[in-house]
């Protein structure tokens, strides 16, 4: 995904006049490199090249405030649970980059933390899946969630073509709002052409509509005449990110979080292909990244996520060691998106209009409807 990633800028001073200031700073940005010959001589200390004290000076400071971060976000998440740890950590590094708390200096780190993180995150979120509890639902509760997950992706991306939405934000919205919010839209980044700004537009919906379903789902319960199971499922295929499920469900009681958990994760699990299914159509079209090289047929991380379902499904690993692992995911993810948030203008975000917000307002709507249509038939 672009952004700054630490190369060395030629001098601008030279130039007849300066570029256009971009909405999001990033490395792509910069302008071409001269024809002049390079040099043969070894990178200079914290330019980025080569390993050692150099390497260190470069991403040191930005990964040592991912780090505070993290820690920050995990913790206020334990404070407030029903705010999910990824999306407290992406605004805390949007608001501490906006606000002048974080200088230049940290972004190569940051930006090294997302790539880095987010990908090791995706691949233990598989081991939260296990085949053997998805296989226990209802038929008409898989059917439920796989009408929602298909038609809530292509409505959204429909609708997004309809309103005139740019496309990487259409496509991240899509995946957010239909599978597991930010870290689904986050995971969907890293294979497509999206940039940072419609990253975080994307977790920004997530999170304004996400907060919206605990509220409301609740209060139409009893006048749509759901059961406490019903209502689990319901919340379970609609609301975005888990820890928004955990809290809408669990106002209904202990039997509609406990089949709306099992619910959201089999969504999870439609995660793998979905960004395999995308990444397949980007190759036959022949798409190419920043490198001119074609995406690979199927992403290594969706790989390891795949295989970590796999182990999770075996049933050899002890409930210690899942439970660590889940804490751990959530830091790696939290980590990645806290350097997604430091590379985020947020003028950029207030310039994007009313269209974006109403795109979430009709993704989410299209999956409430999707999602109740289908219990109120197949359940």
């Amino acid at each position: 995904m672009p952004s700054l990633d630490g190369t060395a800028r030629p001098d601008r001073r030279s130039d007849p006049e300066p570029a256009a200031t971009p909405l999001l700073h990033t490395a792509g940005d910069a302008p071409a490199e001269s024809a002049a010959p390079p040099s043969s001589g070894p990178p200079a200390p914290g330019d980025g090249g080569g390993d050692g004290p150099g390497r260190l000076a470069h991403h040191g400071p930005g990964l040592a405030v991912v780090v505070v971060g993290v820690a920050v976000s995990y913790g206020l998440n334990r404070l407030v649970p029903a705010v999910s740890a990824l999306t407290i950590a992406v605004l805390l590094g949007a608001l501490a980059r906006n606000t002048g708390l974080l200088g230049d200096r940290v972004l190569p780190g940051a930006k090294l933390a997302t790539k880095k993180l987010l990908r090791t995150g995706v691949v233990l979120l598989g081991l939260q899946l296990a085949l053997s509890q998805v296989l226990q639902l209802d038929p008409g509760v898989l059917l439920v969630v796989a009408v929602t997950v298909a038609g809530t992706f292509a409505g959204t991306m429909w609708l997004g073509r309809r309103m005139g939405i740019r496309p990487g934000t259409t496509l991240l919205v899509s995946t957010g709002f239909s599978i597991c919010g930010a870290s689904a839209a986050a995971a969907m980044d890293a294979v497509s052409d999206s940039d940072e700004e419609d990253l975080a537009t994307g977790v920004a919906l997530v999170t304004i509509f996400g907060s919206l379903a605990i509220v409301l789902l609740p209060l139409l319960q009893h006048p749509l005449g759901l059961s406490d199971t019903a209502f689990g499922v319901w919340s379970g295929a609609s609301v975005h990110e888990v820890a928004q499920v955990v809290a809408t469900a669990s106002v209904a009681g202990p039997a509609a979080l406990a089949v709306a958990t099992v619910v959201k994760l089999t969504r999870v699990v439609l995660l793998a292909p979905l960004i395999a299914g995308y990444s397949i159509v980007r190759r036959r079209k022949g798409a190419a990244d920043a490198t001119g090289k074609r995406p690979p047929l199927v992403p290594l991380f969706v790989v390891g996520f795949i295989a970590m379902v796999a182990v999770r499904s075996s049933g050899v690993l002890p409930a210690s060691v899942l439970t660590a692992a889940q804490t751990l995911t959530t830091l790696l993810l939290a980590g990645a998106l806290f350097g997604l948030g430091t590379s985020v203008h947020l003028m950029s975000l207030i310039r994007t209009g009313a269209r974006p917000v109403a795109l979430g307002a009709g993704s989410t709507v299209l999956a409430g409807a999707l999602s109740l249509a289908g219990i109120l038939a197949f359940t």
